[in-house]
């Protein structure tokens, strides 16, 4: 049976380690090359109430990063949410000696203006096999700011640390917020097999037993099926088409409403019901606020 490890700070992130105490209480930075030898995860589940981003290199263990002929072979970096269950099962092999964890409790941000935007950075919800590949001159960029970061809070703290700690973890977001985009973009032509196969399990989901059991298709249920996390798969689409997962969802839904309408005799009600609505009120609030016109005025109209 795996053992099961929470950690509330960074102070119980550290001790876990087996590190000495950190400099800062919200904040620190983990090189690989500092964590003693002795310190072993093997088959351990851990649950860590802290964002963390990690460097990486090589292959780390069962660990799959994703990485495919477009992508930069100099560094993985891995985003993880608080909250979010980390488990290493067997041994890693690979040569890490530079790579590190940066990690913040939510406090941190808690009252600023990142803390108020941190759940527009998605990436911190993707699976691991989503993570940003870089090259020799992004990972430069990142190395760069994680460099100040140390900096800042290892110095005596003023009343300056914090907003310029927060600024440079911001800085930090956005940069790889543009290096994914750059990621979305060199996969282009595998994005579009995405978004083929997605238009696809919508179609087929319509042509089978599922609407009936499991109503309107949700993100999740996409995201999984196509083996891509709901973030990513949002993301993703909305990069190559302007829409979002949920956006295509509802479109396919209204323009199967529409044929329905004009094409069938069927009252508004079955055709919610046919569609996956549970309610036929939630069906008529969609379809007005996606056309303009209830279900009835399009019939009538058209």
């Amino acid at each position: 049976m795996s053992k099961k490890i929470v950690l509330d700070t960074i102070s119980q992130a550290h001790e876990a380690l087996g590190l000495a105490k950190p400099l800062h209480p919200l904040i620190t930075v983990v090189r690989d090359k500092d964590i003693p030898t002795s310190t072993n995860f093997q088959d351990v589940t851990i649950v860590m109430n802290l964002y963390r981003i990690v460097l990486k290199y090589g292959n780390c263990g069962t660990l799959q990063y994703g990485r495919n002929s477009y992508d930069y072979e100099d560094g993985t970096l891995m985003f993880m949410a608080p909250g979010q269950v980390v488990k290493q099962e067997g041994s890693a092999s690979l040569d890490n000696s530079d790579g590190w964890v940066l990690g913040f409790h939510p406090d941190l941000i808690r009252k600023s203006d990142l803390g108020e935007k941190i759940h527009h950075y998605t990436f911190f919800n993707y699976d691991v096999s989503e993570s940003l590949h870089l090259s020799e001159r992004e990972r430069t960029i990142i190395e760069g700011i994680i460099d100040t970061l140390v900096l800042e809070y290892s110095q005596n703290l003023d009343k300056h640390s914090q907003s310029l700690i927060i600024k440079n973890i911001e800085l930090l977001l956005d940069y790889c917020l543009r290096f994914y985009d750059r990621q979305f973009y060199t996969r282009t032509n595998l994005n579009n097999d995405v978004v083929s196969n997605f238009e696809r399990l919508l179609r087929e989901y319509y042509q089978s037993d599922k609407v009936q059991e499991l109503g309107i298709p949700t993100v999740n249920y996409c995201g999984q099926t196509l083996n891509l996390s709901p973030n990513y798969l949002s993301d993703l689409l909305r990069k190559e088409t302007g829409k979002s997962a949920q956006e295509h969802i509802h479109l396919y839904v209204i323009e199967r409403a529409k044929n329905d309408l004009l094409n069938s005799n069927n009252s508004i009600s079955e055709i919610g019901y046919t569609l996956g609505f549970e309610y036929p009120q939630h069906f008529s609030n969609l379809f007005k606020s996606k056309t303009g016109l209830s279900p009835r005025d399009y019939r009538n109209n058209n």
